[in-house]
């Protein structure tokens, strides 16, 4: 086990499980409440319950459990490939899947299915739980992702992405008409203060966040909005939107749920196309990713007709 030691330095008292998850943000305000269900943290020399709160000079030191190391195993999931070669492929990922195994999450991954048709043949750079992922999107956005079948291809496609030159075009249908017909957020993104599963606009921490949209259609108090990131961040398009009062439909997380769309599962979001340079052609590449069922079944009963042209035209719907 690794021990951490930390000593209070303020006298403001809060639960200890909240303090810790300040202090120490690379995990959730529910993990340290496990730890100390478990016995795993003590103040003061003494064993806590989840409501203790903080005192001035207290000490809180924790016993980081080792990580148990979880068999990550192949399954035989069917996938949308729009793509295929010996270095790389295109997968047009369904709503409802997450990308790569975490906690409550080993099984029925996008990895567990890539893990089968590959075989042998993926990146290993992420290490075993995340092998051949080199980005990813939310478990109910759907669309465009790219999956590397070795280290080559994925160092290559790596270096695009963190200068900014992957092409990433998103629709989503927001609530409420957006006023501007186009516009840029330009606002730093990072981990909610209190609420762990969220992100949250935050100009003293955040990470630079830049998204640039166009609305293509407004309809029965929704927009259909095209969307283009500079950067990819946890939950960009999600907060960026609803920081401007336009969030998601269906997204449950940045908004409150929808009563007339309740048969909606997430938010209305769709990876469209995915632009890169190959790494071994060096050409660049372009893919996109049919708008799922979901998405236009609700376009269709508003009589909204959406083509990849509208995208390309700069025109309104």
């Amino acid at each position: 086990m690794d021990n951490i030691t930390l000593i209070v330095s303020d006298n403001n008292s809060i639960r200890i499980d909240k303090y810790l998850s300040i202090k120490l943000p690379n995990n959730s305000r529910s993990y340290y409440q496990s730890l100390i269900k478990e016995g795993h943290v003590k103040a003061n020399g003494k064993p806590i319950k989840v409501s203790q709160k903080t005192e001035e000079g207290m000490e809180i030191v924790l016993n980081i459990p080792e990580a148990e190391e979880i068999e990550i195993k192949a399954e035989n999931i069917p996938l949308d490939i729009l793509y295929e070669d010996d270095d790389l492929l295109i997968v047009n990922k369904p709503k409802n899947m997450v990308v790569h195994p975490s906690a409550g999450h080993y099984s029925h991954t996008l990895v567990n299915a890539i893990m089968y048709h590959c075989k042998d043949s993926l990146s290993g750079i992420n290490g075993h739980i995340r092998p051949g992922i080199v980005h990813r999107i939310d478990k109910d956005t759907t669309g465009s992702l790219i999956v590397c079948k070795n280290d080559f291809s994925h160092e290559y496609i790596a270096k695009q992405i963190a200068a900014h030159s992957v092409t990433r075009i998103y629709i989503g249908i927001v609530k409420g008409y957006v006023k501007n017909d186009t516009d840029t957020i330009d606002a730093p993104i990072g981990r909610h203060p209190i609420n762990r599963k969220k992100m949250a606009i935050n100009y003293k921490n955040g990470k630079e966040a830049v998204t640039t949209y166009r609305v293509l259609a407004r309809f029965n108090n929704l927009s259909l909005v095209e969307f283009r990131l500079k950067t990819g961040r946890t939950h960009q398009i999600r907060v960026h939107m609803s920081s401007i009062n336009h969030p998601l439909l269906g997204d449950e997380l940045y908004s409150n749920p929808d009563k007339k769309y309740k048969n909606l599962v997430g938010q209305c979001l769709h990876a469209l196309t995915i632009g890169f340079i190959h790494p071994r052609s060096k050409k660049y590449m372009e893919f996109s990713a049919p708008i799922p069922d979901y998405f236009s079944d609700i376009l269709n009963k508003n009589n909204i007709k959406f083509n990849e042209n509208s995208l390309s035209e700069g025109g309104l719907l």
